[in-house]
């Protein structure tokens, strides 16, 4: 039994969501407790315009879920997904631990010291000059 760890993207009727957003949470939940899958992060990403059509709905609402499952489960998880009429598609990804712990830490908004900083651009570099107030020099004053 290898426990592995998962990315799902599901893309969910977002009418149904939008009418009952807790009651569409706890399907979904429900559905990984009978795929006997540990929740470790989820949330709704965006909800917009779908690029075609999917099964007759043009809007959906992306749903980002990271969990960990035994891999012998996948099989009964994508039948549930199918059977789940809330669930327009979904895609699932294997990671590997390292990336996975990384990826739930963004997702919970949490930073790692240990992350390189972005370049600061030079324009960002004039703002920050420009809003902080000009030290004015003074030259030394000669005793008399």
């Amino acid at each position: 039994m290898a426990i592995n760890h998962y990315e799902c993207m599901f893309i969910l009727d977002s009418g149904r969501f939008a009418a009952n957003p807790n009651k569409a949470t706890k399907q979904l939940m429900k559905l990984f407790e009978r795929a006997k899958a540990e929740v470790v992060a989820h949330r709704p990403w965006q909800d917009g315009k779908l690029a075609y059509p999917v099964e007759g709905h043009r809007k959906g609402l992306h749903y980002l879920v990271y969990f960990k499952m035994d891999a012998s489960g996948v099989t009964e998880f994508r039948r549930l997904c199918k059977l789940n009429d809330l669930i327009l598609r979904h895609l699932l990804l294997k990671h590997p631990p390292q990336l996975f712990q990384l990826m739930v830490d963004a997702l919970q908004g949490k930073v790692h010291k240990d992350e390189p900083k972005q370049p600061e651009t030079s324009a960002a570099t004039e703002a920050r000059a420009e809003a902080s107030p000009k030290e004015e020099t003074q030259e030394p004053v000669e005793a008399q």
